[in-house]
C-alpha cells in the first residue's frame, strides 16, 4: 500500500461508500452529500481528489465506462479497501466536532440587542425543524421499503436516531433559551442570570453522575 499521501475520514467515507456499490466520482459526490452531508460534509472539491487517492493506494479501482458519448470512470472497491475499511472500523474514531455559528452569536449576546438574540435563537429553530424534515423523509422511506438501500436499513436507523434526538436537542434548548432571554432587559450586558434556571443547569450539566435515569431528567 503507497504511504505517499496519508489516508483521512474522509478517505474513508468513500471507500464505505464503494463497500456498498461501484460509483462514479459524480455519484459519489452526490451520494456523500445526500447520505453523509449532515454527519461528515466536506466540500465538493475535496471529494473529487479522493477516490484517485483511493486508487494510488490500491483500495480501489478505476474503470472507463461510456455513457451516450461522454465517458465515465467509475470506481470500486478491492480486497485490500476492504481490509482498510475493517481495520479503520475497529480503532474507535474522535467525537463529534461542534460548529455552531448562532450559539457563537448567543455567546456574545451582551455586544448586540435582546431582539438580536431572540432572532438568532428563532433562527436556531427553524434550522433544526429544516433539518429534522429530511431526517423525516429517510425514515418514513426505510420503514415503508422505499429507501435506495434497504439492506443498509440497521446501519441507518442507529445514525438517524442520533440525527433525530440531536434536532430535538437544539429545538428544545432554542425553546428554552427563547424564554429565558425574552425576560432579558433589551441590552443583554445589563441581564442577570436566573438561580433557578442556573440550578437547572447544573442539576442536567451531571448528568452522567445521576445512573441510569440521568438522561431523562
Amino acid at each position: 500500500m503507497s504511504t505517499e499521501t496519508p489516508l483521512t475520514t474522509t478517505s474513508y467515507a468513500i471507500l464505505g461508500l464503494l463497500a456498498v456499490r461501484p460509483w462514479s466520482t459524480y455519484e459519489l459526490t452526490r451520494q456523500m452529500d445526500r447520505s453523509l452531508g449532515r454527519i461528515w460534509p466536506r466540500a465538493q472539491s475535496k471529494l473529487y481528489e479522493e477516490p484517485k487517492k483511493l486508487v494510488r493506494h490500491g483500495l480501489a479501482r478505476a474503470s472507463a465506462e461510456g455513457v451516450g458519448r461522454r465517458p465515465r470512470t467509475v470506481y470500486s472497491i478491492t480486497a485490500d479497501g476492504r481490509r482498510a475499511l475493517a481495520e479503520w472500523l475497529r480503532r474507535p474514531g474522535a467525537g463529534p466536532v461542534l460548529e455552531s455559528e448562532q450559539l457563537l452569536q448567543v455567546f456574545f449576546a451582551d455586544s448586540g440587542t435582546t431582539s438580536d438574540t431572540l432572532a438568532t435563537l428563532d433562527a436556531a429553530r427553524a434550522w433544526a425543524v429544516e433539518r429534522n424534515a429530511d431526517n423525516l423523509t429517510t425514515a418514513r422511506a426505510y420503514a415503508e421499503g422505499r429507501a435506495p438501500f434497504p439492506e443498509r436499513a440497521a446501519q441507518t436507523m442507529v445514525v438517524g436516531r442520533f440525527l433525530t434526538e440531536y434536532y430535538r436537542l437544539v429545538a428544545a434548548w432554542a425553546d428554552w433559551a427563547t424564554d429565558v432571554v425574552a425576560r432579558w432587559p433589551e441590552q443583554p450586558r445589563d441581564a442577570e442570570a436566573d438561580p433557578v434556571e442556573m440550578a437547572g443547569t447544573l442539576r442536567r450539566a451531571d448528568w452522567s453522575s445521576q445512573g441510569p435515569d440521568g438522561l431523562s431528567r
